[in-house]
C-alpha cells in the first residue's frame, strides 16, 4: 500500500470484521529517536495460534472470496523496509493487537497519508463500534475517543448510529481532528 493509513484502515476493517466493539489506534512519532509507531488494537474474536502462525503469508486469508490476503504481509513488510519491527498478537475470544515500528526518516518509508480521513471513516461507517484514537509527535499528543463523544452528547447505544452520522457531530470530529494534528505536526509533512 501506499500510506500508512491505508495499512490501518485495512486492519482496522479486519478488527471490525472480527466483530470488535472497541478498536484502539496509535500513531506515534519520536523525531529524536527517528521512529514511527503503529499500533492497532482490538477486542475481536482472535485468532487461533494455527491462524496466527499464517497471518503475515501472502497466500494465507480467512476470506473465501479470494485466495490470497496481502494486508497484514504488505504492512509488515512496509515496516521491514525501513529498518522497524512487525508483531501480532491474538487470543481466541479476547482480540488482537497488530504492532509496526518504522524508521520515521527513511527514504523507503511510505508516507503517512490522510489519518483524519481514515478515521472519520472507521467512526463513520462503524457507529455501533467505540475507537480510541491517539496520535502523537515527540511529547505532545492527543486522543479522539467516541465513548466521551457519546457521553458528551448524552446518547444511548441505540441513539449512536443516528447521531454520529449527523452534519454536527460529523462537523465537529472532523474540525477536532483536524486542529489538533495542524497543532501538534506544527506544519511538518509525516
Amino acid at each position: 500500500m501506499q500510506e500508512i493509513s491505508l495499512n490501518i484502515l485495512d486492519v482496522a476493517q479486519n478488527s471490525v470484521k472480527a466483530k470488535a466493539t472497541l478498536i484502539e489506534l496509535a500513531v506515534e512519532m519520536n523525531t529524536a529517536k527517528d521512529s514511527l509507531s503503529v499500533e492497532i488494537k482490538d477486542n475481536g474474536c482472535g485468532m487461533t495460534a494455527e491462524t496466527l502462525e499464517k497471518v503475515t503469508d501472502p497466500f494465507f486469508t480467512t476470506r473465501d472470496t479470494r485466495k490470497i490476503g496481502l494486508g497484514i504481509p504488505f504492512f509488515k513488510e512496509a515496516a521491514e523496509s525501513t529498518g522497524g519491527n512487525f508483531g501480532i498478537t491474538s487470543e481466541v475470544n479476547v482480540g488482537t493487537t497488530v504492532k509496526a515500528g518504522f524508521g520515521l526518516s527513511h527514504i523507503d518509508r511510505a508516507p503517512l497519508g490522510d489519518l483524519n480521513s481514515t478515521v472519520e471513516m472507521l467512526v463513520f461507517y462503524n457507529t455501533h463500534i467505540d475507537f480510541v484514537y491517539r496520535y502523537s509527535v515527540d511529547s505532545e499528543e492527543f486522543t479522539l475517543d467516541t465513548r466521551e463523544i457519546a457521553e458528551l452528547l448524552e446518547i444511548t447505544p441505540e441513539q449512536r448510529a443516528e447521531a454520529f452520522s449527523s452534519p454536527d457531530v460529523k462537523e465537529f470530529i472532523s474540525g477536532f481532528l483536524k486542529e489538533n494534528t495542524d497543532e501538534i505536526n506544527k506544519g511538518r509533512i509525516f
